[in-house]
């Protein structure tokens, strides 16, 4: 009798597995709206203690997982290219500061990338805002890289009232330049919340939306700095303004997800792109004038463009009602790589098509609870530099004269406050191994390849160098 009992209950467990399985695999694909904020400090969102008022973006970690391990590129363009791609940006060459305005080079086009994936699954799929993975020429822009849609700069590093970038209009609809009037953080929040209203609900949206918000130049509309009248340093003024400003579009992109009953099935990622700057050099707005540089990475050392906590531990939250658990913190390392994987895992798209990728599926982390499948954090190789985790240990390795070597155990020291290299040789060795067979699969940075490429042509005679202050123009 105790083994026919078993045995029935095996066949009712496996009969319920299956009818789980059918049922996931019968669940709609979700919604994505995947919000990047650019150069944002990790302390400077009201959940993370800041005095900047950002209570939408407050409302979603609330309501969702803040991801406290979230891991980006130190810089604009290597994060984008990650999250675009899965796959780390020394691969392709793009590991190396950003596309500058000059640079005709572009994220290359044999890289299958995350919205390319999404529209074989179906997906209706739109960026709204900063692209920055090539300019030059069209073929590196996002209208011919998977999107239907495109609404913003392609550079941008954008003044957010004349929408110029180095003396260029930076301004595109669907490949077509644009002139319009007004402050590009509401006007990419009235395109997003315009495409909302008019998807089709028979469709899933996969809705990019990049924030140039709070990149420098600091500027905000006057009613928005009024509103931290109180706050002496002018930068700092404008900085929590635009922050502001960048929450208020966010909460009205949610009310129009509410709208249109569509938050129930919608998965809401934020993060930063990298670190805020703690560097004038990394801002182009703040110099000797007496301001100060105005973002708080918090507890987190140093800033954007270095391969630190505070340029590479980014503010970021994942939100998607009844998915993920109110109030939940994910604190395991997770990275931007992650999240080509774990998006196309939910929306049921293929990945036939990509090449080997570097992120890992952390759904189960996300939303379950469960471990962090990611032991090791490439946090950048470039020919100069490196760094890379493994378990706590971290180890960041400057390969230019004079040489640096600092190993920093994150568990107990996450603000890199003591080098422990000459206490741990044998870890030492052990990462530098890593570092150098990573260094073996690189791509040379294409900005040090075309600069190098340019000096050469200039030293023979045969091009000229733009006049001073000018740059390439946004080619239409």
């Amino acid at each position: 009798m105790k083994r026919r009992l078993d045995r029935v209950t095996t066949v009712l467990a496996f009969l319920a597995t299956l009818t789980l399985g059918t049922a996931r695999a019968a669940d709609p694909k979700p919604n994505i709206v995947y919000i990047l904020a650019d150069d944002l400090g990790w302390k400077d969102v009201g959940f993370h203690g800041s005095d900047i008022r950002t209570p939408n973006i407050d409302r979603l970690a609330a309501g969702g997982a803040r991801l406290e391990q979230f891991y980006a590129e130190p810089m604009c363009t290597p994060t984008r290219a990650a999250l675009m791609t899965g796959r780390y940006p020394f691969r392709y060459g793009l590991q190396t500061i950003v596309i500058p305005s000059a640079g005709t080079y572009g994220l290359a086009t044999d890289e299958w990338l995350l919205p390319q994936a999404l529209a074989e699954a179906g997906y209706e799929t739109a960026i709204v805002g900063k692209w920055h993975l090539g300019h030059a020429r069209r073929e590196y822009w996002p209208r011919q890289r998977g999107f239907d849609h495109q609404y913003g700069p392609l550079l941008g590093e954008i003044d957010y009232f004349t929408h110029d970038a180095h003396g260029k209009r930076d301004w595109f609809r669907d490949n077509k330049p644009l002139v319009e009037k007004g402050y590009v953080t509401e006007l990419l929040g009235n395109d997003a919340v315009e495409l909302i209203q008019k998807h089709d609900p028979k469709k899933p949206l996969f809705l990019y939306l990049a924030f140039t918000a709070p990149h420098a130049p600091y500027q905000a509309p006057q009613e928005y700095l009024d509103r931290y009248r109180d706050v002496a340093d002018p930068s700092r003024r404008a900085y929590a303004a635009m922050t502001t400003a960048m929450d208020d579009q966010i909460g009205r992109v949610l009310d129009a997800l509410a709208s249109r009953n569509m938050l129930e099935q919608t998965l809401v990622v934020f993060h930063s792109d990298n670190g805020g700057p703690r560097s004038a050099k990394f801002t182009g707005e703040v110099s000797t004038t007496g301001l100060t540089i105005p973002c708080d990475n918090g507890p987190y050392r140093d800033g954007k463009g270095t391969l630190y906590e505070g340029g590479t531990r980014v503010v970021a939250l994942a939100n998607w009602p009844g998915k993920i658990a109110a109030g939940s913190v994910v604190d395991q390392p997770l990275h931007v790589v992650d999240m080509y994987p774990t998006l196309a895992g939910l929306a049921g798209a293929p990945l036939g098509r990509t090449k080997p990728l570097d992120g890992l599926d952390v759904w189960p982390t996300v939303a379950g609870g469960k471990p962090s499948p990611r032991d090791e954090v490439v946090y950048n190789v470039e020919p100069f530099r490196a760094a890379v985790r493994k378990g706590d240990w971290k180890l960041v390795w400057q390969a230019t004269l004079p040489t640096r070597v600092e190993l920093f155990d994150l568990t107990k020291d996450p603000s890199e406050t003591t080098n422990l290299a000459e206490k741990n040789p044998a870890k030492v060795a052990e990462l530098q191994q890593r570092v150098d067979a990573l260094a073996r699969e690189a791509v040379p940075p294409l900005v040090l390849k075309e600069a190098l490429g340019v000096s050469m042509k200039v030293l023979m005679g045969s091009v000229a160098l733009p006049e001073e202050g000018k740059e390439l123009e946004l080619q239409p």
